[in-house]
């Protein structure tokens, strides 16, 4: 079992950046993924960005790819999500999730995931 609590959502203009933490109360095995889902008004929880514990693999939604960037301090158990170039488009409420995808291909599929924060705000205007 593990909680998670995210951090660092706000409002903020198209263009800027935002970088968004995720702090676990203990550290997850290898065969864990951790990841960064979003959802805005009236709109499905979507998959934004995910990093496999074992091989440190990421994995991103083509929307995200190329201004948004995963990472992980294993020393403090705290996952981030670096937003870069933000658009409008990019807001909603950010969740931070740890679980065992089935398969590689699920790992932006938010039922995958067992553990979820309680979300961070996130605007762009």
């Amino acid at each position: 079992h593990v909680q998670l609590v995210e951090s660092g959502g706000d409002s903020g203009q198209a263009g800027g950046s935002l970088r968004l933490s995720c702090l676990a109360s203990n550290s997850l095995p290898n065969n864990y993924c951790m990841g960064w889902f979003r959802q805005a008004p009236g709109k499905e929880r979507e998959g934004v960005a995910n990093l496999d514990n074992g091989d440190g693999s990421t994995k991103y939604a083509d929307p995200v790819k190329g201004r948004f960037t995963i990472s992980k301090d294993n020393a403090k158990n705290t996952l981030y999500l670096q937003m870069d170039r933000l658009k409008p488009e990019d807001s909603g409420i950010y969740y931070c999730a740890a679980g065992r995808p089935s398969q590689s291909w699920r790992r932006l599929v938010a039922s995958e995931y067992s553990y979820w924060g309680q979300g961070t705000q996130v605007t762009v205007s």
